[in-house]
This record gives C-alpha cells, structure tokens and sequence, in this order.
C-alpha cells in the first residue's frame, strides 16, 4: 500500500499548523485593569449584597455586580447581557462556575446606574432578569446538571427543581444574613454532574427501580457485550428468553447489584431507567469543600426519597427552606450548615429540621477508604 503524505513535515511541525482550534486563551478576554493588576490586588470589599470592590498595589480598583443568571440562555438573553456590558463595563463580563454573570468596571461612578438599570429590567411575568445578590454569608446561584431537557437519564429535572428552589430563597439570595455562606447544589441522578457529594445543602434525583428490557428489540438495537460491559457492578449477564417461539438473546439484572445509574441506557436504548413512580429526589446536608476552620466534609443523606412533584415539587422546597431557617436561627457565625450540625450532634439536626430519621440514612463509609484516604490538605498523620 503507497503511503499517503498528510503534508505534515517533523523538522517544521508549525508548519501550515491550524492553531485556532477551540476555545480562545482566556487571558484574552481579561479587562485592562484587570490584566494590569493580576497577582497584585491587596484586598476586596463586598459593599452590599452582589457588589463587590477589589483593590490592586496600584490603587486600582475593579467593581463587580453579580447577577444571578440561568444556566440555559435564550440568543435574546445573552444579547440583553452583551448590551449591558456594553453600555456600562466596556464590553467586559464573566461568568461565574456557578451560573452567576459578574459585570466589571473600573469606573465607580458606573455602578449606581448599572444597578438600577439591572433591577428596572424584568420578565413579562414580573420577576427580575438580573437579580443582584449572591455574595457573602448568602444563598448563590445553584449549580446544576442537566434534567429533563438535555440528559437521557435523569429521575428529575434540573432547571425546574432549581428554579423553584431559588424562588423560595430568593430572600437568602438578594441579602446576606445567613451565618456562612451556604451553597446548594443540585444532581438530576446518581452520575452527579452537578457535584452534589460535598454541598451544604444537595438536591439529588434518584431512580428507585432498575431498567426495564426490551427483550424482543434489544439484540436488533444494541451490542450485547457493550451493555454488559457499561455496567459498573456487574449487575447484569446475557441470557435468552422465548417470545413467540422464538428463541431472542437478551440480557437479565440483577436487582440487588444494580445502582441505578443508567449507564446501560447510554450504550443501550433497549434498557431505559426513567420511570414515573420510581423516580424521586434525595435531599443531602453538611457537606462543603473549603478547608476553613475544619476539613472538606462529604454531604450525608437526610431525606431518603421525595416524591417529583412538578412543576413546583412544594414538598422539596418547604423541606429545604425549614432546614435553612433552623441553620439560620441556631448557628453560630461563621458556621457552615455541617459543622453546625456537628456540633448540636446529628440526631439534634434532625429535630430542629423536623425531618424524619430511618435506618436508610445511617452511614456505612467505613474503613479503610475513611481514615486513609488523604481527601484533603488538612491531613491526617
């Protein structure tokens, strides 16, 4: 066989090279006070809920307005955006990795007027388009998967339990009274996209049942040894059935070894997870990722199952306001919800959450993963 040149030429590897493959360098897009000053600023300022002050060796200072942003834009949206940052922050802004859009400006006597113009801008229904807050001891924006509108396995939504939860703490977002910053989180199934094992408070979808089989289609659409492949504990094996009189190969699951992540769906649409009462959500508390005052903590599981109750899931939200108002009322400052918890002992944060406790909340993390396992810069020797 000829060998075929594909041009490229090892003693001039730049040679006719394609270099803007891909995402452009993100020093880039750096405001200029903001690519003067890095590595020198002093210190920052939050001067009221969602405006923050920064402050360079040089004298130079960048004011910053967060807004809270949705994580699924519309093309109109993201122009009202651009045209903010235009009229206010030199075309300059940035996104925050929790949905938050962060406007930027050198000029102090800009901030005033940015902020009323933010405010004045609302949807047709009434509520605000930029809602100003999420800074300090205070709800953010939560960051969240994808839900019933992009992923194939998910056992509840992303942006409705989000939005509905963020509308009932809209108060904790848009001021800053809690004791600690507190961040919610939120996962539509086991896979966690949306991080949700080391959160203050967790909203987690959960399949309750394993996936049902298509054995009259599922040796025409899938791969057989794939979908036996796809599973992380082994919980299913080939196996043959008769329909019709006729002989089929298909696959069997073992219930009790199945986790219920969906994965032989991805390589198998003969075996799809979702379904109507099984799927649910599990609320989890106490976890967080800083290493302040204490080590990293892992979110615990403090209600095992709530029903999908869209398109507003009131049951979800009034359990995750009375757990935020009981932190709020009894914590000390500058307490995180789990070191809260913590110190009043679990089985108190229970009672004053008025949650339920069951034996399916008990923790069984044990050794030798919890002890040796070095998880955080806090170690342990």
């Amino acid at each position: 066989m000829a060998f075929i040149s594909s041009g490229y030429n090892p003693k001039k590897p730049m040679e006719n090279r394609i270099t803007d493959i891909g995402p452009r360098k993100f020093d880039e897009f750096y405001p200029p006070v903001i690519a003067k000053n890095k590595g020198k600023w002093l210190y920052h300022e939050i001067l009221e809920p969602g405006i923050l002050v920064h402050v360079a060796e040089s004298g130079d200072k960048v004011y910053t307005v967060r807004v809270g942003g949705c994580r699924l834009m519309s093309v109109t949206h993201i122009r009202e955006i651009n045209e903010i940052a235009n009229k206010y922050c030199d075309g300059y802004l940035r996104f925050t990795t929790r949905n938050n859009i962060e406007f930027m400006t050198d000029k102090e006597e800009n901030v005033k007027p940015m902020k009323e113009d933010l405010l004045s801008r609302k949807f047709a229904g009434g509520s605000y388009k930029f809602p100003i807050g999420g800074t300090g001891a205070g709800v953010t924006n939560i960051v969240h998967t994808q839900g019933w509108i992009h992923c194939h396995t998910p056992a509840t939504d992303a942006s409705g339990t989000v939005k509905a939860t963020m509308d009932v703490l809209f108060d904790q977002f848009t001021d800053m009274k809690l004791p600690a910053k507190l961040r919610v989180s939120m996962a539509c199934c086991l896979n966690m996209c949306g991080a949700v094992h080391c959160s203050d408070i967790a909203i987690l979808g959960y399949h309750r049942k394993p996936p049902m089989i298509d054995h009259e289609y599922i040796d025409k659409m899938c791969e057989i040894p794939l979908a036996i492949a796809a599973c992380p504990t082994a919980a299913i094996k080939p196996t043959k059935i008769e329909i019709g009189g006729k002989e089929l190969k298909t696959v069997s699951v073992r219930e009790e070894k199945c986790m219920y992540c969906g994965n032989c769906y991805t390589m198998c649409p003969s075996m799809p997870l979702a379904d109507t009462e099984g799927d649910g959500i599990v609320l989890m508390a106490g976890g967080k990722i800083s290493n302040r005052k204490d080590a990293p903590k892992f979110s615990k599981v403090v209600v095992a199952y709530i029903k999908n109750e869209q398109p507003r899931w009131p049951t979800m939200t009034a359990t995750i306001k009375r757990m935020i108002d009981a932190y709020s009322k009894d914590a000390n400052k500058y307490e995180r919800l789990g070191q809260w918890a913590e110190r009043i002992g679990w089985e108190r944060f229970f009672e004053k959450c008025e949650l339920e406790f069951t034996h399916h909340l008990i923790d069984d993390f044990r050794d030798p993963a919890y002890y040796t396992w070095r998880q955080t810069t806090n170690f342990k020797f």
